[in-house]
């Protein structure tokens, strides 16, 4: 855990163009700087990035948040490896409370260089190789598409390594996976005689291999195994080159091979990445969904294909978000996309991708049709109360992990009309908390103006939170969004949590919390609006003032009606007549 108070400071010593500007060149406009936006296709400048408020804001997609959002956003990392990032670039340690993090990365750290000089190595093994550079040519590529992704090759030695690592004894090169000892005690090359593919974490550091061999030899691919650095089910093959190109597609496609990222991309379709040898993981499909609005799971039509679609689609559940995109593609015929797009063109494989996916939905309904793992031809019989029962059955554990309300909601309808059951029916037989219904009715006038009011003054707040010392929090209602908000950002501040500074810093300090959606919306409508800072804290005083109006007035209403009913005390007739004057003073215009 980081301390918040780390994060604060960081977030007040950080400068948010700096931080930007590493991956996005940015144009000074008046007070503020403009781009491109690095999140979606455009051609007209619509990224703003305000160095006085320590924020960006996307007027085309809607994308803001502060230096630390950004670092997620862009680079797919979680919000410790952002910290971590944020932290070196202005030479700040971040505090630990394990001993054991501290010890991991002691030990990456020599790991990390040796996986380098491995990298390197293998490059320049290629270059002497005619085999293997022959073999690449043979697959359409390049070596400008060879030298983007580092590609190499590990001679056909058992210890080859040794050439560049003289010390082939060190227990370290085990440890990160270039080494095996066998049960003599002999050591030698894991990788020889393949095209080596190296793999990158998201700040390009090579922590582990696949090696693909040439022509005829089993495995196929042979991966790194799990060590120190490399963890294959968090981890996706060619994420930093692509990373670019998904931003601008809006859109991922996860394949299945090293060579079909490399192959496509030599063609064009650069917005590709594959996954580890193992089935497409929780952990990839949140990092996938964090790069982009729609992403396209690419398999084989085979029975390895499906099994591999239904994971996909399993793991994916728990992370869909409403207004998020997955669809699932099965090549047809016998080839992968790698051989797919060089037989038919760039062009028939985009047209694949557009028009012949299946929605996550639709995927998902057809697979609870059948017992899973099964193919299409072992469907229920759904002309029997049996079949539709063990649809139920089969759709629960999916229903019950899909995260987006208004998707689960659809799906639940589908599932329903097979089962011949209502939707309420469902619900209840798979566990299933019902949704809503129907629109709040219309609040009394009173409140409206309430909760406008509430607004206005947690708009103000965002933009300087030490206003917050100055709420009448007695008099505002915590049940409301707007008016929980307030309290939280006043609490905060009070607590020492939050020692005011810029609505970046507010923002992250309440990401995750129930009131991020709310002040984020704001803090993204006051980045268009222009205030003047007078007119705005004359607007922040007006507000306070005339809800002190309103309250004496609901005071003053409350002591009249008890004394047309003749029960007004000497001392409420007193107060009765002080607030009488409160109220006679002149009115905030």
């Amino acid at each position: 855990m980081i301390p918040e108070s780390f994060i604060q400071e960081l977030l007040a010593r950080v400068d948010i163009v700096d931080v930007i500007e590493r991956f996005v060149p940015l144009k000074k406009g008046g007070a503020n700087y403009q781009a491109c936006c690095p999140f979606h296709s455009e051609k007209t400048p619509s990224f703003t990035v305000s160095p006085s408020k320590q924020f960006y804001h996307c007027f085309g997609c809607g994308a803001h948040g502060s230096a630390l959002g950004f670092l997620m956003q862009y680079s797919g990392l979680g919000f410790i490896e952002a910290v971590e990032d944020l932290a070196h670039s202005v030479g700040m340690q971040v505090p630990r409370v394990s001993e054991r993090v501290q010890t991991d990365r002691v030990k990456k750290a020599p790991l990390t260089e040796l996986m380098l000089r491995a990298a390197r190595f293998y490059k320049e093994q290629l270059k002497a190789s005619p085999k293997a550079v022959d073999y690449l040519k043979g697959r359409g590529l390049t070596g400008e598409v060879a030298a983007k992704f580092g590609l190499g090759y590990a001679p056909d030695e058992w210890q080859g390594l040794e050439q560049v690592f003289p010390d082939y004894n060190d227990q370290a090169l085990v440890e990160c996976g270039l080494v095996i000892v066998n049960e003599q005690g002999r050591r030698y090359d894991r990788f020889r005689d393949r095209v080596m593919f190296p793999i990158l974490d998201q700040r390009g550091n090579v922590i582990g291999f696949g090696g693909r061999v040439i022509g005829q030899g089993e495995p196929k691919y042979l991966n790194s195994p799990e060590t120190p650095l490399f963890e294959k089910g968090r981890e996706l093959y060619g994420l930093p080159q692509a990373r670019r190109a998904i931003h601008d597609a809006d859109t991922v496609i996860v394949v299945e091979g090293y060579m079909d990222v490399v192959g496509l991309a030599q063609l064009g379709v650069e917005n590709v990445v594959a996954s580890l040898g193992t089935a497409t993981t929780g952990h990839n499909a949140q990092r996938l969904l964090r790069q982009a609005n729609r992403v396209v799971f690419c398999f084989d039509r085979d029975a390895a294909g499906d099994r591999a679609a239904r994971r996909a689609m399993e793991n994916s559940l728990e992370f869909l978000e409403d207004g998020k995109r997955i669809d699932i593609l099965q090549m047809p015929g016998n080839q992968d996309p790698d051989e797919y797009i060089r037989e038919h063109g760039k062009a028939a494989f985009d047209d694949l991708v557009n028009t012949g996916t299946t929605p996550l939905s639709e995927f998902l309904v057809r697979e609870v049709r059948k017992p899973a793992g099964e193919s299409l031809d072992k469907q229920f019989n759904l002309a029997t109360a049996e079949g539709r029962a063990q649809l139920i059955r089969e759709a629960r554990p999916l229903l019950q992990r899909i995260a987006a309300p208004i998707l689960r909601t659809q799906v639940t309808k589908v599932v329903a009309g097979l089962a011949e059951l209502s939707q309420a029916e469902v619900e209840a037989q798979c566990g299933l908390k019902p949704l809503a219904r129907g629109r709040p009715s219309a609040p009394p006038q009173r409140r409206s103006i309430q909760v406008s009011q509430l607004k206005t003054l947690l708009r103000a707040v965002l933009r300087r939170p030490e206003r917050a010392a100055r709420l009448p929090l007695e008099q505002i209602d915590a049940e409301s969004s707007e008016g929980a908000a307030l309290h939280a950002i006043a609490n905060a501040i009070e607590h020492g949590e939050l020692a005011g500074g810029n609505m970046g810093l507010v923002i992250e300090h309440f990401r995750g919390s129930p009131h991020e959606a709310l002040m984020g919306a704001l803090v993204t409508a006051a980045t268009v609006e222009q205030v003047d800072e007078g007119e705005e804290e004359t607007v922040f005083e007006d507000t306070l003032a005339r809800m002190r109006q309103a309250e004496l007035g609901a005071m003053i209403d409350a002591l009249n009606a008890r004394a047309r009913s003749g029960h007004l005390t000497a001392e409420e007739q007193a107060e009765l007549a002080r607030l009488l004057a409160a109220k006679a003073k002149p009115q905030p215009r």
